[in-house]
C-alpha cells in the first residue's frame, strides 16, 4: 500500500506526465513495443529516483511492459506530491512525499526494498546499499539493477572491490547516451534553471566558480559562460584541469577563488568540498549551490558553526550571517539544486537516460544467470539503439556505410 501525502493531487500530476510524454519519443517507442511483448511480466521492479514527471513516465512504461512497479524518491526535496499521487492512481506502489524528514525518507526506502524486488533502478546507491545491509535474505532473488549516477557507481565499485556486491549492476551513467547528454546538457541547463528560479538574479557579469570538471561540471561551466559569467574551475585531477584550461576557463585552487566568486557550484560527488576555511574568506552575498547527488559537498555544519542557524529569506534560499555582517546564501539546503529548486533535466534529455535504464533491465533479464556479481558497462548496441530511436523521434536521418566502406574499415590490407 502506497505512502503518499495527498492522493487528490493526481489529476495535476497526470497532466505533467502527459506533457513530458509528448517530448520523449524514445520512451514512447519503447512503451509501444514492450507493451506488446511484456518482457517484465510479473517481475517486481523497485525504483529509487528523483520522483518527478519524467521518472513517472518511465515507471508507467515498465508497468505496461508487465512489471509490478514500486517507487520511492532519491531526494526528499525532489519528490513532487502530485506526481506521486498520479502514479498511485495508475497502479504504481509509491513510498514518498516532498520534504520528508530523515527518518521518513529512510522509512520510504525501507518499504520499497521490502517488496522483494527482482530488478532495481537506483540513483546514488541508497536502495542497493539498503538491500545489502537489511534484506540479505532477498538478495538471491535479485536478478540485477541499473545505476543512474556517478556517485552511485563510486559506491557500487567500492562494493565490488570488497566482494560485497551480491548481484550484477549496469553502469547506465557510463553509457554514451547518458553522460554525453544527461550529465553535460541536462545538468548544464537544469542547474542554472534552479539557481535562477531561486534567486531571480542575473548571471551575466558575475564570477562563477565550478568545482569539479567531470561531464556535469563541463555542462555547468559551459552554460555559465553562455549566460555571460566569468568562469573559474577548481579541480584535483590534472587532466580535467588541463581540459578546463583548454576550454577557455580559468583554473585555480578553491582557496584562490573563494574570495572572488559570486556563485559557487559543487559538482564533485565528494564530501566536504567547500568548508569553513573557504566560508571565512567569501564575499558578502556569495551564493552556494550543489549539483552533486548528496548534500555533503558544502559543509553545512561548519557554516552553521560560524554563523548560527540560517534564516529563510526566499523559497529555497537560506541566509547564513557572519558576526561581521557578511551573508552567504545556500540554495536548496545544499541538495541537488536542479531538482530541489527546479524540475530537473529537460524531458528530451531524460528520454535517452531512461530509455537506457529500461534496456539495461531488459538485458539483465535476458542474461539472467550468465552475469557475475559486478558492475557492467552497457553493451554498445544499447547505446546505438537509443541514439537511433532518438534521431528517428527528432526526424533526423544519417548516412550509412556502403558494403565496400565496411570492408575497408574491417581490413588491415590497403588495396
Amino acid at each position: 500500500m502506497s505512502m503518499l501525502r495527498d492522493g487528490s493531487l493526481a489529476p495535476e500530476g497526470l497532466l505533467k506526465i502527459q506533457w513530458v510524454k509528448e517530448h520523449m519519443p524514445v520512451l514512447r517507442e519503447l512503451e509501444k513495443t514492450l507493451a506488446e511483448a511484456e518482457p517484465f511480466k510479473n517481475k517486481n521492479i523497485a525504483i529509487c529516483l528523483h520522483l518527478e514527471a519524467k521518472t513517472a513516465y518511465m515507471a508507467l512504461v515498465l508497468k505496461k511492459a508487465g512489471a509490478n512497479v514500486v517507487i520511492t524518491g532519491s531526494n526528499p526535496l525532489s519528490t513532487q506530491d502530485d506526481i506521486a499521487a498520479a502514479l498511485d492512481r495508475e497502479g504504481v506502489e509509491v513510498y514518498a512525499w516532498h520534504g520528508s524528514s530523515k527518518d521518513e525518507y529512510a522509512q520510504h526506502i525501507y518499504q520499497t526494498a521490502s517488496t522483494r524486488p527482482q530488478l532495481v533502478i537506483d540513483d546514488g546507491g541508497d536502495l542497493v546499499s539498503l538491500l545489502h545491509r537489511s534484506f540479505k535474505d532477498h538478495l538471491p532473488f535479485v536478478i540485477g539493477g541499473a545505476e543512474e549516477t556517478t556517485t552511485g557507481l563510486i559506491r557500487l565499485r567500492a562494493m565490488e572491490k570488497q566482494g560485497a556486491l551480491k548481484f550484477p549492476m549496469m553502469a547506465v551513467n557510463d553509457a554514451l547516451c547518458k553522460f554525453l547528454f544527461d550529465n553535460r546538457y541536462g545538468t548544464g541547463q537544469s542547474v542554472w534553471d534552479g539557481i535562477m528560479r531561486s534567486t531571480n538574479l542575473i548571471v551575466a557579469g558575475k564570477n562563477v566558480v565550478v568545482i569539479g570538471y567531470g561531464w556535469c561540471g563541463k555542462g555547468v561551466a559551459m552554460r555559465a559562460k553562455g549566460l555571460g559569467a566569468r568562469v573559474f574551475v577548481c579541480e584535483v585531477d590534472p587532466v580535467k584541469a588541463l581540459e578546463a584550461h583548454m576550454d577557455g576557463f580559468r583554473v585555480a585552487p578553491l582557496m584562490e577563488t573563494a574570495p572572488l566568486g559570486d556563485i559557487f557550484v559543487t559538482v564533485t560527488g565528494c564530501s566536504q568540498v567547500i568548508t569553513g576555511e573557504h566560508f571565512q574568506i567569501m564575499k558578502d552575498q556569495a551564493i552556494l549551490a550543489n549539483a552533486g547527488h548528496f548534500d555533503i559537498e558544502i559543509d553545512k555544519t561548519a557554516l552553521a558553526a560560524l554563523t548560527g542557524p540560517p534564516r529563510r529569506v526566499r523559497k529555497n534560499v537560506d541566509a547564513y550571517t557572519f558576526p561581521d555582517g557578511r551573508r552567504i546564501y545556500l540554495l536548496g539546503e545544499g541538495r541537488l539544486v536542479n531538482l530541489a529548486a527546479a524540475d530537473g533535466h529537460p524531458a528530451e534529455i531524460m528520454d535517452m537516460s531512461f530509455g537506457l535504464q529500461i534496456l539495461a533491465l531488459k538485458y539483465l533479464l535476458q542474461n539472467r544467470g550468465k552475469l557475475e556479481q559486478k558492475v557492467y558497462s552497457l553493451p554498445p548496441e544499447l547505446d546505438r539503439e537509443v541514439a537511433e530511436l532518438k534521431l528517428r523521434g527528432l526526424g533526423l536521418k544519417i548516412d550509412c556505410l556502403s558494403t565496400a566502406q565496411k570492408k575497408y574499415l574491417e581490413s588491415w590490407e590497403m588495396d
